[in-house]
């Protein structure tokens, strides 16, 4: 699949996440075959430039192109500039957020709730693509709700303002992470729009991923909540995508040193006190994934540590007992 001048090397995307798709979580989701890793949503304006937040949200030292940052706003002119400052900050993609439903997001009219205005968004992705050289891509969902399922509206719209991929959540806005994801409305969009289209929701195996491309015609899945504590996924998908047939299960030894990495990589780029702060729903996620019996057992104890040696040490040995 390309995007724009880009030619990805698999078809599996990880979702951009507020809270899990940082750069430490990236690094690791292109190590385990991910072909593109897109930021965590960012609000790119000058007072907001020299918070912790857009420090640490902004920073792709070290990661391998294409760059994909997401954007988020709720005005076209705040998205274009938001969009020109993603570029400088080293975007070869930007990605616009017209998908999270967090009520903290939409009730600033952002995220998917631009879905509800047609002409606002038609202006906004206008605007952006206008205001860079880099491809634009659009991250949606089905509408806002059930009785307003406007994506394959919208998906025209972007393809004639010059969007170069579509990620359709199978979800409306209503159902947030509710219900199951449907693929009727990506199948839907896939018919009628020649930009690529990528399918997310509920993708939790190969198998899956493989029924919903053969399903909707989509070119590629996105995968995103189910790599919480298992980003071993996108490699299974992938493999499964490739050859037909289920990759070999790793073993807990096999993925203990992954992990370890994974917890000593926040450590080091978010610092001592907030990367054991940040460490924490990390560990909890490998842990519920691995054993959740035991997991459950453990996570009170781990989750009230507050040095990060300790932390790891402790993480370590539950690890190992397993």
């Amino acid at each position: 699949m390309n995007i724009g001048p880009f030619k990805l090397k698999t078809q599996v995307l990880l979702a951009p996440m507020a809270g899990t798709s940082d750069k430490p979580f990236r690094l690791l989701c292109r190590q385990q075959g991910a072909a593109l890793t897109t930021s965590e949503m960012v609000v790119i304006q000058k007072h907001l430039l020299n918070t912790n937040k857009s420090k640490y949200r902004l920073d792709f030292s070290g990661e391998q192109p294409p760059i994909s940052i997401q954007i988020a706003g709720s005005e076209a002119s705040q998205l274009a500039e938001s969009a020109i400052q993603a570029v400088a900050f080293g975007a070869d993609i930007i990605d616009i957020n017209m998908g999270c439903p967090a009520k903290k997001v939409c009730n600033k009219a952002a995220g998917s709730a631009l879905m509800q205005n047609e002409k606002l968004v038609e202006d906004i992705l206008n605007s952006v693509v206008s205001s860079v050289d880099v491809p634009v891509t659009l991250k949606m969902r089905t509408g806002w709700n059930e009785e307003n399922k406007n994506a394959p509206t919208i998906a025209k719209i972007a393809e004639e303002s010059g969007i170069k991929m579509l990620a359709i959540h199978g979800r409306t806005r209503a159902q947030k992470y509710h219900g199951h994801a449907e693929y009727d409305t990506i199948k839907k969009i896939v018919d009628q729009v020649s930009i690529p289209v990528v399918a997310n929701g509920d993708i939790t195996s190969g198998k899956k991923a493989k029924a919903v491309l053969d399903y909707t015609g989509a070119e590629a899945v996105m995968l995103g909540r189910a790599t919480q504590g298992n980003p071993w996924l996108i490699g299974q998908v992938h493999h499964y995508l490739s050859t037909g047939e289920n990759e070999k299960t790793l073993s807990v030894n096999a993925k203990i040193p992954v992990i370890l990495d994974h917890i000593q990589k926040i450590h080091k780029f978010y610092g001592e006190k907030m990367g054991t702060q940040l460490s924490r729903k990390h560990i909890f996620w490998y842990a519920m994934q691995l054993d959740q019996e035991k997991g459950k057992v453990f996570w009170p104890t781990v989750n009230r540590v507050i040095d990060h040696s300790e932390q790891l040490i402790i993480f370590r040995d539950f690890l190992h007992s397993l």
